[in-house]
């Protein structure tokens, strides 16, 4: 075997080994906004695809995202930005009947190790 490709096979292996980590996951009203910051550790260059949802009634509903498509009643109201570790969801006229478990979802392009997800509960009258 010529050296070259087995150390070119090595670090594939390597850079497919490495993810995209969420650190952390918070939540607060801007006014009658909500932002959800998903925070992770940026480990690869290859693009990046989220996912926004959240957790009613044992049910899952998708915000926002680049992985499905996002339900008709958040598309008008739900936003993204994205900056250098960090992706934020806004979601427009927040009220209770949006209180549930939101979920984060990343996964890096060509990423083997599985989607990185963590949760957070947001109830209205608590933050």
């Amino acid at each position: 075997m010529n050296p070259t490709v087995g150390i070119a096979v090595v670090l594939t292996v390597l850079q497919a080994a490495h993810c995209q980590m969420i650190k952390d996951l918070s939540a607060c009203l801007l006014g009658q906004s909500l932002r959800v910051d998903c925070r992770y550790e940026n480990k690869t260059s290859n693009p990046l695809t989220y996912e926004f949802s959240i957790t009613k009634d044992n049910r899952k509903h998708v915000i926002h995202s680049t992985i499905s498509v996002s339900e008709n009643i958040y598309r008008s109201r739900a936003n993204v930005t994205m900056h250098k570790n960090l992706v934020c969801l806004y979601l427009q006229s927040f009220t209770t009947s949006d209180e549930g478990v939101y979920m984060c979802e990343l996964k890096a392009t060509n990423d083997y190790t599985g989607n990185q997800i963590k949760n957070i509960t947001v109830i209205k009258g608590e933050m």
